[in-house]
Order: structure tokens, then C-alpha cells, then sequence
């Protein structure tokens, strides 16, 4: 039987996965109760297949934007959406079946004798991983770890996650960027700048072929482009933000958080 919690829930932003999303739902429920999917826009048929699964299952919830925005835009929705109904952490996961649902358990656990920090997974990567997004990534996360002083960011890209939902929320209506693929990178680094503690946890990851259902909406030239846009943004925030970011490293809880 899944677990059952009324203070966190798993979160899974969706845009076009394909047929693969209803195993990815399933085997997020066979894990945690209840299960919120927020459909970015889809036009591939999976809102209408998402909508039929949780007409049958009270503990599935199916939020359809009507357009598409992004995946930082359907994680906002979503969070606002579960705080209104008391939620206070949302674990995020893709909706294409990379991430393992057999460690939702696990990270809810880190997250509830935790409740302050957000739970980061660190990727496992088996031998079907594309070396170039594997070693690219390493790029983002060296400008992460400098952005915030190595607080302790295992990956900055990862998006399976715990949440605290009251800072990531105040943050997003802070700021009108990390809306799409820069929402994962740039809501660990604002969250360690408003003292959210990093927690890391070893998760494996899997790239699916096409032939397996794999689905990719990763564009290099693009999705590159946002976050070298991204990491410049937040290293100027990290320079204005250095003095008070050193002084709370050498005495930490002297500073009230930086935003």
C-alpha cells in the first residue's frame, strides 16, 4: 500500500511524454498518496488519459494548463495549487519515467525529519547516459556551487526533489525568470540564498530510448543558451549578495535570509 501524507505530495509537471506517463503516474501512486500532475499545455493526448486515470483514483489529481509555459511555470502552478489545500513540501519528479519512484518513500522521510531543508537527488548515471549531457552538466553545477559558496549542491540539474513549498513559492512570485529548463538549476541556488539547507541523496537516473518511449524536449543550442543567461543573472545576484553570503558561512543563523 502507498504511503499517505496531508503535508507532502508528489508533483509531476508533464508536458507531451507520450503514452510512457501513465507507468511513470502508476508507479509514483504505488509509492505516495496522494499524487499531483500538472499538464504544461500537452497536445499528445494525455491530459484526456491522465484526466480518465484520476476520475477512478481520489488520491490522483490532474491540474491542465491551457497552454504551454514551462516547466518552472507548471511546478508554480502546482505548489500554489497544493498550499491552498494545507501542503507544505512537493517531491518533484519527470513525467517520462528517468526518475525512480521506489525512492519517493525515502526522500518524503529525509524531507519530514528535515522539514527546513530540501532534499536533493544526486544522479546515478548507468552506461545508457549521453556523455555529453552527462559531463555538460558539470558545467552548471560548478557555477552553482559558486553561487552559493558550497553549501553543499550535489547537482544543480536533477529534478527529483523535495520542496519546501512556502520559500520556493515566495521566491517564484519574487522573480519572472526560471519559468522552463532554467527552473531547476535556479531555484536550488535562490533557495540556498534564502538559507533552505541542501540535503543530498544518491538517486540513479535513466535515459530511455525512443525504442523504450523515451521522450526529450532538452534542445542543446536553446536550453545551453538559457543557462549560460541563467548562471550570469545569478552570479551578479551572488556578487551584490557575497558580503552577507560570507558573513553567514562564518557565523551562520547571524543573518536573516538573502533573497
Amino acid at each position: 500500500m502507498p504511503q499517505t501524507s496531508r503535508s507532502h505530495l508528489v508533483l509531476i509537471p508533464s508536458y507531451n511524454p507520450g503514452p510512457g506517463v501513465v507507468a511513470t503516474v502508476q508507479a509514483a501512486r504505488a509509492q505516495w498518496s496522494p499524487v499531483w500532475v500538472v499538464v504544461d499545455g500537452s497536445t499528445d493526448g494525455t491530459a484526456e488519459l491522465l484526466q480518465s486515470m484520476a476520475a477512478n483514483d481520489p488520491e490522483l489529481h490532474v491540474l491542465v494548463l491551457p497552454r504551454n509555459q514551462g516547466k518552472g511555470s507548471a511546478v508554480l502552478a502546482g505548489i500554489e495549487a497544493a498550499a491552498a489545500q494545507g501542503y507544505t513540501h512537493a517531491l518533484t519528479m519527470d513525467s517520462d519515467g528517468q526518475h525512480p519512484a521506489d525512492l519517493i518513500p525515502s526522500f518524503m522521510a529525509t524531507s519530514m525529519a528535515e522539514p527546513r531543508a530540501m532534499v536533493l537527488g544526486k544522479p546515478v548515471f548507468g552506461p545508457e547516459a549521453p556523455a555529453l549531457r552527462v559531463n555538460g552538466r558539470k558545467v552548471s553545477n560548478g557555477w552553482a556551487n559558486l553561487e552559493t559558496l558550497w553549501m553543499g549542491v550535489g547537482d544543480s540539474l536533477y529534478g527529483f526533489r523535495v520542496y519546501p513549498i512556502a520559500p520556493l513559492a515566495k521566491i517564484m512570485r519574487r522573480h519572472r525568470f526560471m519559468r522552463r529548463f532554467d527552473f531547476d538549476p535556479e531555484a536550488v541556488v535562490r533557495l540556498c540564498w534564502a538559507g533552505v539547507r541542501p540535503i543530498n541523496v544518491d538517486a540513479p537516473v535513466r535515459y530511455l530510448s525512443a525504442e523504450e518511449g523515451g521522450v526529450s524536449h532538452f534542445k542543446y543550442l536553446r536550453d545551453n543558451a538559457l543557462l549560460s543567461w541563467m548562471h550570469a543573472r545569478l552570479f551578479l545576484g551572488f556578487l551584490l549578495r557575497l558580503p552577507l553570503l560570507l558573513v553567514r558561512r562564518v557565523f551562520p543563523g547571524w543573518l536573516p535570509a538573502s533573497r
